[in-house]
Order: structure tokens, then C-alpha cells, then sequence
């Protein structure tokens, strides 16, 4: 298809797409704020260790489990719906920001978090949802690829304003502020431009009752597990990867690590790069199968996570190596994402969206339980175990791809199956 054509498609898109998308590019700018120096700021001026600051990144997984199981009831639920859903989510992350400004320790640091969390958790089964009530299947994979292309906006725009007044004023609590800002204009769209995109329909179905449906589908826990690992990867860029980037780096003469305004660059850089691959990958890998793509983006963390160890072990052009890892860890998140989504959406039934998007959404919840707290402690310890923790995190792939080729095949039996008793029918 020409360009021209694939435009024209795309704009074909109901707009409800394109204003969930505007909505989240804001909200996106105000995490772009806070994602990769929050962390750098409760370390270095706070004064807590990488283990701390670990956990606590990781205590938003708490929270975010309950408000994922909340939020695909709440969303698939006739007397509550996915636009109450998101509302609610916006509200409770603008109040968490409201704790990290004022966060002066560990305990501070952790409500803050805790409420991100819960406020996260509510957010991503209703707005994946959204996307899938208004897109047919055709259209499902590029408009995931378009609210992802939206985030990875707003995200290099956060990232570059967020650096820019880090290295003028050296107010972090600021980005706080911001990024609460952005969440209360987040739920002013929400509230005038998107109307509640459930089937108003009567249900005897208990509230929670969805949960066993799900829960009772094989594919789905199979997915559950290896979607965990991937978000386990995602974690590292985002807690991880820019202590270790400022810590153990090879430097000029006066400092180990990078600093600030060339984290700044390196970040821009990773987010702006994914943001341009976004809409071209999706579309290059919406003819395998979703399985099949996903054992590509498990391959690309592999070279990213090696790219990463060797920018930290060479003594020359380590810039280079960085902004190769990121770069192909760019590549590898683009690869994920959308597919992740429509992959979920495939395997759910109508009604149970909301639940089954909401399980996708708890991987999320359990990689960023796992992923800062196991990157934090490797960190505090040697150089040596800092340096060979991303040569393990490459090797995990893997056990990745393992499973992955499990599915896959599972879910051609699967279809196999089905199509064999359409036939006999």
C-alpha cells in the first residue's frame, strides 16, 4: 500500500481514536516530566539508596494490581462504564502527584507511589477498552499503534522540556507539579469529548464475575506469563537504565557516570526514535501472527540489553553504545506494545473486554513489581554484578521465546480445531 493509501486510512479512523490519543499525549508530557529523573532525584538530593528507590517505584505495582482488577470490572460493568473508569483514573494520579511534591522521605515517596499506582491500574483497561469498542479488527493493531505513537509523543516532549529545567533551575519537585497538571487536563478531555463507548446492555453477570472467565482460559494465563517478562524489560529502561547510565558509565575526568543533560539527550533521543518506528513497525508486522511478532521484539531486547553492557564495560565511544541499546531498545518496545493489546482483544469475548484487557494491564503491574526492586539491588552492588545484570536480563529472552513458540502453537491447534468443527458442522 502507498503512503498516500495508508494515510487515507488511517484517517478514516473514527475520531474518538484521535482525541483519546490527543488526551493521552498530555498526559504523556507530564510523565515524560517525572519517568527518567525521578529516580535520579530521590537518589541524589533525597539521599535513599537505589534499593529503596527500587522498591518504591515498585510499591506502585501494590496498588496497581487492585486497581487493575477494579478497573476491567468497572469498565465491562453497564452501571459504571470505561469513561467513569478513566475519569477516576485521572483524578487519583493528579492526587498522587500532589504526594510527591511533598515527599520528603521514604515513607512519603511510597504513598505517592502508591496512589500512581492505583490510579495507573484504573487507567489501562478502560482506555485500551475505549480503542477497541470504536475500531473494527482490521483497524485494531494501528490504532494501538497510534494512542502508543500519542504516549511516545508526549513522552519526548516531557523528556526534553523536563531536561531543559532540570539543567536551568534544578527544580525536580516542579516536574511533579507539571505532571499532575497534565493528568487534571486529561480528565477535562475525557469529560468533554468522550462519550461512554460500552453497549448499554442489562446483565445478570455479577460484578466480579468475569474474573473466572478469564482466569479459566489456558492461552490467556500462558500470555499472562510471558507478557510479565516483557514487562520486566520495559521496567529496566525506565527505573533502572538511567541510574546505571549516571552511575557507572565511563565518564570525562571528573566524574563517573553521564550527566544530566546528556541523560537528557540520550532519552529524547530513545523516546523520538519510537515514536517515528511506531506507526511503520506496526504496520511491517501486521502480517505475522501476533505470537510470531512478539518473538521479534524478545529478540531486539536481547541485543539492546547486550548493547547496554557494552556501553558500560567500553572505554571509548561509550555514547555511541548508549545511544545504540536505546535505539533498538526502541525498536523492540514498538514491537510490543500495539501487538500486545490487539493480541488480547483477539482472544477475549465482547462483554469481557474490559476484564481480559485488564489481565494484559496486571503484566504491567507485576513487571514494574519485579523490574525496579531486581535492577535497584543490582546497583547497589559491585560494578562487576551492575554490568553482567544486563547480560542476564539478555539471557532471560530466551525463556521469552521459549514460551512464546508454546503459544503459538497452542493457539494453531486452537484454530485448527475450531475450523475442523465449523467443517464437520
Amino acid at each position: 500500500m502507498a503512503w498516500g493509501s495508508w494515510w487515507r486510512s488511517l484517517a478514516r479512523f473514527d475520531r474518538r481514536v484521535w482525541i483519546l490519543a490527543g488526551g493521552r499525549l498530555l498526559s504523556q508530557i507530564g510523565i515524560g516530566f517525572t519517568l527518567f529523573y525521578a529516580p535520579i532525584f530521590f537518589v541524589e538530593q533525597v539521599g535513599l539508596s537505589t534499593t529503596l528507590v527500587g522498591i518504591g517505584i515498585g510499591s506502585q505495582s501494590v496498588c496497581g494490581i487492585i486497581g487493575r482488577f477494579l478497573g476491567g470490572s468497572l469498565a465491562d460493568s453497564p452501571g459504571w462504564g470505561r469513561r467513569r473508569t478513566l475519569l477516576l483514573s485521572a483524578a487519583i494520579s493528579a492526587a498522587a502527584d500532589v504526594a510527591l511534591v511533598l515527599a520528603q522521605d521514604f515513607s512519603g515517596f511510597v504513598l505517592g507511589n502508591l496512589l500512581m499506582g492505583l490510579g495507573v491500574g484504573l487507567y489501562w483497561p478502560s482506555t485500551e477498552a475505549v480503542v477497541a469498542d470504536i475500531t473494527t479488527e482490521a483497524q485494531r493493531n494501528e490504532a494501538y499503534a497510534i494512542t502508543r505513537l500519542a504516549d511516545s509523543l508526549g513522552l519526548s516532549l516531557g523528556v526534553v522540556m523536563g531536561g531543559a529545567l532540570i539543567s536551568a533551575t534544578g527544580a525536580y519537585r516542579a516536574l511533579f507539579v507539571i505532571d499532575g497538571i497534565s493528568y487534571v487536563l486529561f480528565f477535562g478531555i475525557i469529560w468533554v469529548a468522550i462519550a461512554e463507548t460500552l453497549q448499554s446492555q442489562a446483565s445478570d453477570r455479577s460484578f466480579f464475575q468475569g474474573w473466572s472467565t478469564a482466569l479459566k482460559d489456558t492461552r490467556l494465563l500462558i500470555y499472562f506469563t510471558v507478557n510479565i517478562l516483557f514487562t520486566t524489560y520495559l521496567a529496566q529502561i525506565q527505573s533502572t537504565l538511567p541510574v546505571y547510565f549516571s552511575q557507572f558509565l565511563p565518564g570525562d575526568e571528573s566524574r563517573q557516570g553521564l550527566e544530566e543533560s546528556t541523560l537528557s539527550y540520550l532519552f529524547t533521543w530513545h523516546v523520538a526514535f519510537a515514536a517515528l518506528c511506531q506507526l511503520p513497525v506496526a504496520r511491517a508486522l501486521r502480517q505475522l501472527r501476533p505470537s510470531r511478532a512478539l518473538m521479534i521484539s524478545a529478540t531486539l531486547w536481547a541485543v539492546g540489553f547486550c548493547l547496554v553492557w557494552t556501553a558500560g564495560t567500553v572505554s571509548h565511544a561509550t555514547i555511541v553504545w548508549a545511544v545504540l541499546a536505546l535505539s533498538v531498545m526502541s525498536l523492540a518496545m514498538v514491537a510490543y506494545t500495539p501487538i500486545a493489546s490487539s493480541m488480547v482483544v483477539m482472544l477475549a469475548p465482547d462483554a469481557l473486554r474490559g476484564v481480559y484487557l485488564s489481565v494484559n494491564s496486571m503484566c504491567w503491574a507485576f513487571g514494574y513489581m519485579i523490574g525496579p526492586p531486581l535492577g535497584g539491588w543490582a546497583l547497589d552492588q559491585s560494578a562487576q554484578v551492575a554490568h553482567r545484570f544486563w547480560l542476564a536480563a539478555a539471557l532471560s529472552t530466551i525463556l521469552t521465546i521459549g514460551i512464546l513458540v508454546f503459544l503459538d502453537r497452542k493457539l494453531r491447534s486452537n484454530q485448527t480445531g475450531e475450523g475442523n468443527e465449523i467443517h464437520t458442522k
